[in-house]
Formats: C-alpha cells, sequence, structure tokens
C-alpha cells in the first residue's frame, strides 16, 4: 500500500500556525484587559476611600478648609483618572474583540484545510481499494490462465 502524502500539507502546517499565533495574541489581549479591569477595580477603591475621609474632614469638630479642598481636588482627579480607566478598559476590550474575530477566521480556515485533506485521504483510500481490486484481477485472470494451459496441454 503506497503512503498518503496531502499535497497541501504545507498550507495546513502554516494555517495551524497561525492560528497559534492568534490564539495566544487572543490571551495576550485578554490578559491586558483583565489587568484594565483590575487597575479600575483600585481606582474604584481608592476612590470610595477618598470619599471616605471627605466625609470625616466634613464631621470633624475643627473643621479645616485646607483638608478638605485638597480632598475634594483628590476626587476630582481621581474620578477623571477613572474615567480615562474606562476609556482603556473599552480599547481594550475591542483589542479583545478583533483578536477573538481574527482566531475564529483563522481556525475556520485551518477546519477547511483538515476538511479537504480529508476528502484527498477518502479519495486515496478509494483508489489504493480500486488498485488492489485490479491487482486481484489480475493475479486471479493469469492463475486461471495458467490452470487452463494446463488442462490444455494435457
Amino acid at each position: 500500500m503506497a503512503k498518503f502524502r496531502y499535497r497541501m500539507q504545507n498550507i495546513l502546517n502554516i494555517k495551524e500556525k497561525l492560528e497559534m499565533q492568534a490564539k495566544n495574541e487572543f490571551a495576550a489581549a485578554n490578559m491586558e484587559l483583565l489587568e484594565e479591569q483590575e487597575r479600575l477595580s483600585v481606582m474604584l477603591q481608592e476612590n470610595a476611600a477618598l470619599q471616605e475621609e471627605g466625609r470625616k474632614l466634613r464631621q470633624k469638630e475643627s473643621l479645616s478648609i485646607r483638608d478638605i479642598a485638597d480632598n475634594s481636588l483628590s476626587v476630582s482627579l481621581m474620578k477623571e483618572k477613572m474615567k480615562r480607566q474606562a476609556l482603556a478598559i473599552h480599547r481594550a476590550e475591542q483589542k479583545v474583540e478583533e483578536k477573538r474575530k481574527a482566531m475564529t477566521d483563522l481556525m475556520q480556515e485551518r477546519k477547511t484545510q483538515e476538511v479537504l485533506r480529508d476528502k484527498a485521504f477518502e479519495v486515496f483510500l478509494q483508489e489504493e481499494k480500486a488498485e488492489e481490486g485490479k491487482q486481484i484481477d489480475q493475479l486471479t485472470s493469469y492463475t486461471y490462465g495458467q490452470k487452463a494451459k494446463k488442462e490444455e496441454s494435457r
């Protein structure tokens, strides 16, 4: 039996490598998104602490206008940082979706190549079976012919 050789195996190999690369890029983008979300979470905690500090400053018996103003400024700055962080998260989400789409497309291309390889293998098996049948027929014809010659020569 002959060995099956898929003539587009190098293309399939390239598709598999591209898919792995896309999976790695997707994972990296996903990790970046998680890091951005974690930064926002830390900022939310810091903001809550600043607001709590502001409430405590306002509840003191001796009000310090300077401390209250500093706290108010800190809260405003933190809100601005949180807005920028929300935009960073949005960009990271878009990047994740872009990488997911690229990965999905490459997976589809690889699967298409695998289907083509499987079909080529089926054709190969059918050809091998037909060739084997032809060889059996030739062997049978030869054997039958030899028996017929022996019987005629008797």
